[in-house]
């Protein structure tokens, strides 16, 4: 029997190593670190902690300059060589409803001064704006198409511009700045009515025209300013016979606009006022409910399209500004009044267009005393 010369090695039990569960992967890659055997849990911890906050600064961080820049991107001004401001453009970030416009990014130190042209551009949410006293110029298309609009507020020590009930004025009353959009929303709440009639019934009309859809101009009025009614629900206006100058579209797609009132004193006459001047390009353009129109021999210049699309056939039948009456003869309005291209209304006459006529040296309907 040969004799086993093997040397026999001793057997001893492998030597455990205490690795924390999370900690084992880098021991088995070679190239990684090597692990902290049950030391520097506590060291761990603080680092966790120490990443978490950091994570938490950056993250405060990123919200705050993406606030400002949101902001940046809702307002937009220009630096005036005076040290005020211009505001150039409000976007709405999203629902916003009202609007204080007074200076930039809330410091008095930089005042706004002028507001650009379409600085509000067919904003829909928007239903009141409020300037502040330092604004001193507002150009005629600064709130172009905000179909929200209700009410336009001024602080009451501005300078320059004032408010009536939420229409806006110049401070002397001698413009009319704009009447807003949706001013009958406003006037609808504040007389009771529930909501916009859907049609005209004469069972409520007339109480309902005298509350919400008629405007009386101040009798210092002299010039109603670009853009002033358009689109606005009215129905009967009534202007002083100071008023000389109606600028472009300032009464555009009143499509409700069925009477033009002019008073001096306690007399009121149907016609546009004696001593108007300027009638503006489109400034009545597409008002097919008005249905008489009385130029006084004041009159000296028509824009283009003055009365465009005033006028409209229903079966067959001429409705509308069906023809124009001017107290001035034919010669004198020719040789006097500087018109401009298709300032008359026009109708579909066969294949084409036909303007209506005008009736010469006409005397305008009845003065009567105002009640």
């Amino acid at each position: 029997m040969k004799k086993d010369n093997t040397e026999k090695i001793p057997v001893t039990e492998p030597e455990k190593l205490s690795i924390p569960e999370n900690e084992i992967w880098t021991y088995q890659i070679e190239g990684l670190q090597e692990p902290h055997i049950e030391t520097g849990r506590e060291h761990s911890l603080g680092k966790k902690l120490g990443v978490v906050l950091i994570l938490l600064v950056a993250i405060g961080l990123s919200i705050y300059f993406s606030v400002r820049a949101v902001h940046k991107e809702t307002y937009e001004y220009k630096a005036l060589e005076n040290g005020t401001y211009e505001l150039v453009k409000y976007s709405n970030p999203g629902e916003e409803t009202k609007l204080t416009v007074d200076c930039v990014d809330g410091d008095p130190a930089k005042p706004i001064t002028v507001l650009h042209e379409y600085f509000l551009n067919c904003d829909e949410k928007l239903t009141e704006v409020t300037l502040g006293k330092s604004i001193t110029q507002i150009d005629g298309k600064s709130f172009y198409s905000c179909w929200a609009l209700q009410n336009i507020h001024v602080d009451p020590e501005n300078p320059a511009y004032c408010d009536i009930d939420g229409v806006l004025f110049t401070k002397d009353l001698k413009t009319v700045v704009c009447y807003p959009i949706d001013h009958d929303a406003y006037l609808r709440k504040v007389h009771g009515y529930a909501e916009e009639p859907e049609w005209w019934g004469e069972d409520y009309t007339e109480q309902y025209i005298a509350d919400v859809m008629t405007f009386r101009l101040p009798a210092e009025t002299e010039t109603i300013g670009m853009l002033a009614f358009n689109y606005a629900a009215l129905a009967d206006v009534t202007m002083p016979e100071g008023v000389k100058t109606i600028e472009t579209m300032a009464f555009f797609r009143c499509s409700a606009l069925r009477s033009i009132t002019t008073f001096k004193g306690e007399v009121e006459y149907a016609s546009l006022p004696e001593g108007l001047e300027t009638i503006g390009s489109d400034a009545f353009s597409y008002d097919q409910a008005l249905d008489y129109l009385y130029l006084p021999a004041s009159v000296k210049s028509i824009g283009h399209h003055a009365f465009w699309d005033a006028v409209y056939k229903d079966n067959g039948e001429i409705k509308g500004v069906a023809a124009i009456n001017t107290a001035l003869t034919e010669e004198q309005f020719k040789s006097q009044v500087e018109t401009g291209d298709q300032w008359k209304p026009e109708y579909d006459f066969m294949l084409f267009k036909k303007a209506v006529p005008i009736n010469y040296s006409a005397e305008r309907t009845g003065a009567n005393a105002a009640s």
